[in-house]
């Protein structure tokens, strides 16, 4: 009982750091936007696109942390936690760099990337819902949608975003950022799938049929 006590109020107080944070990046982001609507002669169609979709992915992983179901299972010890910490929030890096003349062709791709990950990235993390987490942690084993495709959608899709941000400061520190900040994030997923082995009994047939984060389609050219 006590154990469990613990891990509620660590859930409590690791929800409420996330809220506090991605409510931030929300904010930062709404100010950057009125700031760039404010000059009708500079506003550039598509970097007004992204900061929308940022905005309405952040906003829908604040709301959705708050009314989250609670964790059947937690994954034990430091490494999962940390993993997941570092591929949530080690991108961010990625904006400290500076942003080099990259010309116009790959930075519209680049505006492009980060626009259509995150509005993916939103459309996946509505229909999981109440299941979302960052921790590994089992909540409910969502299949279908999106999840019926890959078992890792939301990982996926992020990362579109990450590469299109990764590609507007393109340079050999941001290749290494992106490079270990993915492999954070396969830890990551290694470490949901058994949380989600040890509470869900079907999770082991949904496993063997559907791919981790290749879709079945493009597999045979992994």
């Amino acid at each position: 009982m006590y154990t469990f006590r613990m891990s509620e109020t660590a859930d409590l107080i690791g929800g409420i750091a996330l809220v506090a944070l991605f409510a931030a990046m929300a904010t930062q982001q709404t100010m950057a936007l009125v700031a760039l609507v404010g000059h009708p002669g500079e506003t550039d169609v598509l970097d007004t696109a992204t900061r929308v979709a940022s905005i309405a992915y952040v906003a829908l992983v604040v709301g959705l942390t708050v009314i989250r179901l609670k964790p059947l299972r937690s994954a034990e010890g430091w490494e999962p936690r940390f993993s997941a910490l570092a591929g949530t929030f080690l991108s961010v890096a990625l904006v400290a760099l500076p942003q080099p003349d990259i010309g116009t062709a790959l930075r519209v791709t680049s505006l492009v990337l980060i626009g259509v990950g995150w509005v993916l990235s939103a459309l996946v993390l509505f229909w999981l819902g109440r299941a979302f987490s960052v921790m590994a942690q089992a909540r409910r084993l969502v299949t279908t949608g999106p999840y019926a495709i890959v078992r890792h959608p939301l990982y996926l899709c992020e990362e579109i975003t990450v590469i299109g941000i990764a590609l507007a400061h393109l340079s050999v520190a941001a290749v290494l950022i992106v490079a270990v900040q993915w492999m954070f994030q396969l830890r990551r997923m290694s470490n949901e799938e058994k949380v989600l082995g040890a509470s869900f009994p079907e999770c082991a047939a949904y496993t063997a049929r559907t791919p981790k984060i290749i879709p079945t389609l493009f597999s045979r050219y992994a």
